[in-house]
């Protein structure tokens, strides 16, 4: 049985029952005219021009709504199958790509070491020793008066980070430490350096951090300030590679070495935390970071290093784990099998079909939902081909059932999963995989241009037809009844006439049980 078959038995019922209703009212409305014409009653016109007029448009009316009502229900139904379908295509996405069959998991066994592997990652066991971790400088100046301004006229401060440089203008009104400090971080074209302000028990020091690690993210200082007697002067400072300071002219010999955290106090900075690269070896191969977060070490890792993970010893390294993560996989899988029965079961209560049930599924016999039906069920039930070989969903513990769901056999799947990577990757590659012949035929059912848009689109044209019909329909109606109230207004004013006419007679001249008044008189 067709869904256009299935159709047309609704409405041809439909339209038969609206046909004897109809007829039922045409003939009250005929007892009207005869009580009308007896002289027992007048004509009720309103009831016959009604019944008149669904007697004509009956048919037609119950053909329209009933075909309307047939196609939104369709629509409904394809947008149903839609849906299920988007939701079994959104869960193939990490198996159709590749990304699940390439799935990693990385851990490490000591602390301050977090690590993440991806694609391109190889199952392994590394012996990793961290001596160091990339830090960001610090500088932080000599102390100074907290209103006093170390500029008695114009002068500029550069900032220079690794080639990137800023200029900030500084006079006698912003050259306090507080400031220099505002105008260091409101500068639009910052290389990379916060300003903030200590206030310690000898003074206001200016606090500088670099915002970037690594040993070539060192900050320099340099002081434009034709008032050579200034204290601005003083802060002019450069780093060399994150490992020494020199101060301006006025305190040339000041030297200060990334090992030391002060200074003589003839100098005006002091290197808190000196600019410098992570260091750790993998395996014995020594590797170098300007940042804790490292992802060109190991292809497809992810390190990221924090304090904790530094040995002291340098001889007590980790031990990272690279293996496959068949936590991931599994969870894919099952979560695939799952929306795929949910699919089926759409597909089948939308086609369900009983002897005995008054009503069937919807699109029951629709070739568009057959053929996704049928498309689906042979890509699940073929797997992969290569060549003359096949691999099959089975291998791993997934079948295809009679009632067209898939199950699993969690013992098979486990075990695929731990001893058989290469049949998990050979069924969800990212060319001919199950995951991906799905994806790309499910991407056509969908698109625009697909063939549930396809039929979608002709059920719309169809109610818009139909609209067009119902307005027709509508006119005709209100032109049937303007004409036959007018009519029969007019009969019913007639026989009113003739009746009040034949009573005046009967009067006058007598009828058949009376004598009229002219008999009496004649008498």
């Amino acid at each position: 049985m067709s869904t256009v078959n299935t159709a047309a038995s609704t409405i041809a019922s439909t339209v038969a029952a609206t046909t004897a209703s109809s007829n039922a009212a045409l003939q009250e409305a005929a007892q009207s005219i005869i009580s009308g014409s007896t002289g027992n009653s007048t004509m009720d016109v309103s009831s016959l021009v009604s019944a008149l007029v669904n007697a004509k448009i009956a048919g037609q009316a119950a053909t329209i709504a009933t075909s309307q009502s047939t196609d939104n229900t369709q629509i409904s139904a394809y947008g149903t199958l839609s849906a299920a379908l988007s939701a079994l295509q959104a869960s193939l996405g990490t198996l159709s790509d590749g990304t699940t069959v390439n799935a990693f998991s990385a851990t490490t066994s000591g602390t301050g070491i977090t690590a993440t592997a991806a694609s391109g990652a190889v199952a392994g066991t590394y012996s990793l020793d961290v001596a160091q971790i990339a830090k960001a400088q610090v500088l932080t100046s000599k102390g100074y008066g907290a209103t006093t301004a170390l500029a008695s006229g114009s002068a500029t401060m550069t900032l220079s980070v690794n080639g990137q440089s800023t200029t900030i203008s500084l006079n006698s009104s912003n050259s306090t430490i507080s400031g220099i400090a505002s105008a260091i971080n409101s500068a639009s074209n910052n290389p990379g350096v916060t300003a903030s302000v200590v206030n310690g028990a000898d003074g206001a020091h200016l606090v500088l951090h670099s915002t970037t690690t690594g040993s070539t993210n060192g900050i320099s200082v340099a002081i434009s300030d034709s008032a050579s007697g200034d204290a601005l002067n003083n802060l002019a400072v450069n780093t060399t590679s994150g490992t020494s300071l020199t101060g301006n002219a006025s305190a040339t010999s000041a030297n200060l070495t990334a090992n030391q955290s002060t200074i003589d106090n003839t100098t005006y900075w002091t290197q808190s935390t000196a600019a410098q690269d992570a260091y750790f070896t993998i395996d014995g191969t020594g590797v170098t970071s300007s940042t804790n977060t490292v992802t060109s070490a190991l292809s497809g890792v992810t390190l990221s290093l924090s304090a904790a993970s530094v040995d002291t010893t340098g001889s007590s390294p980790q031990t990272l784990t690279i293996a496959q993560n068949t936590s991931a996989q599994s969870s894919a899988i099952n979560n695939f099998v799952t929306l795929y029965n949910t699919l089926v079961t759409a597909m089948g209560t939308l086609t369900s079909f009983s002897s005995t049930a008054t009503s069937q599924g919807v699109l029951l016999g629709d070739s568009t939902l057959n053929m996704i039906q049928n498309q689906l069920a042979t890509i699940v039930a073929t797997g992969v081909k290569n060549g003359n070989t096949t691999t099959s969903l089975a291998s791993i513990g997934v079948t295809l059932g009679a009632d067209g769901t898939l199950s699993i056999d969690s013992d098979t799947l486990n075990s695929a999963l731990q001893n058989n990577q290469s049949t998990i990757a050979t069924l969800f590659n990212s060319t001919n995989g199950v995951a991906e012949q799905l994806n790309t035929n499910i991407a056509n059912y969908l698109s625009s241009t697909g063939v549930i848009a396809t039929r979608t689109n002709a059920l719309n044209t169809d109610l818009t037809n139909l609209t067009t019909q119902q307005t027709n329909l509508t006119d005709y109606q209100t032109q049937l009844t303007s004409m036959y109230t007018a009519q029969f207004t007019a009969l019913n004013t007639l026989m009113a006439t003739m009746n009040s006419n034949q009573q005046y007679l009967t009067q006058l001249f007598g009828g058949t049980n009376s004598a009229g008044a002219l008999a009496t008189n004649k008498s």
